[in-house]
C-alpha cells in the first residue's frame, strides 16, 4: 500500500519501538508503511513520450505533493531538539501512541453517523456568545503549554494560545459562559448523532499561528461527539480539515467564521497536515461523551430504535438502551481491539453520565463557589462530607463537573489561595487531573491563568506539585 499522506493516518502496520526508545515511523523499507516516491516532476511523468517508467515506480500513484517523507522526518526531528536529549525521546512514544490510536479506534467504534462527520452553520447563539468574547479578549490569550513529547501539532515551531472560557477574569466569561455554550451547541450535536449526550470538554478557543501542522489523529476517549467551530482567521489561504470518513476516503474541509464542523472525532482521522499560512486561525472545540440513552424514536414514539450494540447488551442481561454500562461505554464495541485497552485503563468500569446532565446542581453550585473564593460555602459543604460518606453520597472532594474539574482545579483556576488550601488540608488530590486522567493538573491551570509567581503557584509548587497539562 503506498500513501500520499506523509502522516501515515491509513497504515495498516504499527510501528517498531527500538532499543534507543526511536520509533521510526514511515519506514520507507517497510512495505505496508510506504509513501509513493513518484513525484510528479520527475521525467517519466513530465515527459512520459521519452522516458520510460523505472520498474520501481511501477504501479505507483503520482506523488503531486513532494517528499513527504522528508517533511514528516523533520516534524519529528524539529521535536526531538526542541526537548533535548532529556525528553527527546517521549517525541517517539507520543508518536507510537498516536500511530496506535489511529489503527485501533476506528475499528473498535460505534459510530452514530453514516459518514462521520458534517459541515454546517454553527447555532446562531453560540456564534454570538463565543464571537463577543473573542472580541473583548482576543488581546488576553495565552500561550499553550504542551505536555513533553507531544508531537500532535508542531509548537516547538508554531506556539498556539488559547483563551479559556471559563475565565472569569475575562470579559463575558466565567462558567455561566461555558454552560451557555454547552446547552446551545449540545442540540445541534444531539440531532446529528441521535443520542442523549453528556458534556465532556470545551477547550476555550484556540488559536493557530503562522506555520501551524496538526498531526491526523483520533481523539482520546471520552471525547466522542464533537464539533469544531471557527471564531476567527486572518489567513492567505483557506486552512482546510483533512478528514477521513467511515469508509476510509479522505476529505478536504474549509471552514470560515461561523462554520462548524460536526464529527465523530473518537472514530474519525482528521487533521491539518499542510502549513497554516496567516496570522491566526481561531477555533472553539466542544466535546460530549454519548450516556448510551437513544433519542431515535418512529413515528408514533412507541419504540426506540436501538443498535445491534444495545440489543446485543440486553440479551446478554446487561441491560437495553438505557441500562448502566457499568464494564464499558456504549461506543465501544464489545471484543474489539479498544475493549481490552480501555478495561487496563480503566479497572473501575465505566460511570454512566446523568440523563440530561447540563441542569444546574448542587455539584456546579459548589465549583462556582471555590470559583468566586467563596470560602463559607465551602467549608459548610466540608462539614457535610462525613454525612455524605454514610449516605453513600459523592464526597465534596471528589465531585467533578461536565469537564472533570474538582473544586481545588476551580479554586486553583480562579487563584483563590484560601479555597486551595482549605481543600488541600481536607484530602484534595494534589494532582487529580481533568477530562477523565487525561486533562489537567491543578498547577498546570493555576499557572496558565495566573502565572509562574502568583501565590497560588507558589503553594502548589511548595507541596511537590506535578505541572501536568492536557493530552490532545
Amino acid at each position: 500500500m503506498f500513501l500520499l499522506m506523509w502522516y501515515g493516518t491509513m497504515s495498516p502496520c504499527v510501528p517498531t519501538l527500538l532499543r534507543s526508545q526511536h520509533i521510526y515511523l514511515m519506514d520507507s523499507s517497510d512495505v505496508c508503511a510506504k509513501i509513493s516516491t513518484n513525484y510528479s516532476w520527475l521525467p517519466h511523468n513530465s515527459d512520459p513520450a521519452n522516458n520510460p517508467t523505472p520498474t520501481a515506480l511501477k504501479g505507483m500513484p503520482v506523488q503531486p505533493l513532494g517528499d513527504r517523507q522528508k517533511k514528516y522526518t523533520e516534524h519529528l526531528a524539529g521535536c526531538r531538539s526542541y526537548y533535548g536529549k532529556q525528553d527527546g525521546s517521549k517525541c517517539d512514544v507520543y508518536e507510537y501512541d498516536r500511530m496506535l490510536m489511529n489503527q485501533r479506534q476506528p475499528q473498535s467504534m460505534q459510530n452514530y453517523t453514516k459518514v462521520g462527520f458534517l459541515k454546517t452553520r454553527a447555532p446562531e447563539e453560540v456564534i454570538t456568545l463565543a464571537t463577543n468574547f473573542w472580541e473583548q479578549n482576543h488581546l488576553n490569550m495565552v500561550q499553550e503549554v504542551w505536555p513533553v513529547g507531544n508531537t500532535y501539532i508542531n509548537h516547538w515551531a508554531s506556539p498556539t494560545y488559547m483563551l479559556k472560557i471559563e475565565d472569569g477574569r475575562l470579559r463575558g466569561g466565567g462558567m455561566n459562559l461555558r454552560k451557555r455554550i454547552w446547552d446551545a451547541a449540545r442540540e445541534s450535536i444531539e440531532n446529528w448523532t441521535g443520542e442523549d449526550l453528556s458534556p465532556t470538554s470545551l477547550y476555550g478557543i484556540r488559536v493557530y499561528r503562522e506555520g501551524a501542522v496538526l498531526l491526523p489523529h483520533v481523539d482520546r476517549l471520552p471525547l466522542v461527539a464533537s464539533a469544531m467551530i471557527n471564531i476567527a482567521q486572518d489567513v492567505d489561504e483557506d486552512w482546510p480539515m483533512e478528514i477521513y470518513d467511515h469508509d476510509g476516503q479522505a476529505h478536504n474541509v474549509t471552514l470560515h467564521p461561523g462554520d462548524m464542523l460536526l464529527f465523530e472525532s473518537h472514530s474519525v482521522i482528521h487533521g491539518r497536515p499542510f502549513p497554516l499560512k496567516g496570522r491566526h486561525y481561531a477555533m472553539l472545540f466542544i466535546h460530549f461523551e454519548p450516556t448510551g440513552h437513544s433519542l431515535s424514536h418512529d413515528v408514533d414514539g412507541s419504540n426506540i430504535a436501538v443498535d445491534e450494540q444495545y440489543k446485543q447488551a440486553a440479551q446478554e442481561n446487561q441491560g437495553g438502551q438505557s441500562a448502566s454500562y457499568d464494564t464499558l461505554p456504549p461506543y465501544i464495541i464489545r471484543e474489539s481491539p479498544e475493549e481490552a485497552h480501555w478495561k487496563s485503563q480503566h479497572p473501575e468500569g465505566w460511570y454512566k453520565p446523568d440523563f440530561n446532565p447540563l441542569k444546574r446542581s448542587t455539584e456546579s453550585k459548589l465549583h462556582k463557589a471555590a470559583e468566586e473564593g467563596d470560602v463559607e460555602t465551602i467549608k459548610r459543604a466540608l462539614e457535610k462530607d462525613t454525612e455524605n460518606k454514610e449516605a453513600g453520597r459523592t464526597p465534596v472532594l471528589s465531585t467533578r463537573d461536565e469537564e472533570g474539574w474538582q473544586l481545588l482545579h476551580s479554586g486553583a483556576a480562579s487563584g483563590h489561595k484560601e479555597i486551595v488550601e482549605l481543600l488541600i488540608e481536607h484530602g484534595a488530590d494534589l494532582n487529580s487531573r481533568t477530562h477523565g486522567g487525561h486533562g489537567a493538573t491543578p498547577l498546570y491551570i493555576a499557572e496558565r491563568n495566573n502565572g509562574g509567581f502568583h501565590p497560588v503557584v507558589r503553594y502548589l509548587k511548595s507541596l511537590g506539585a506535578l505541572n501536568l497539562g492536557p493530552e490532545l
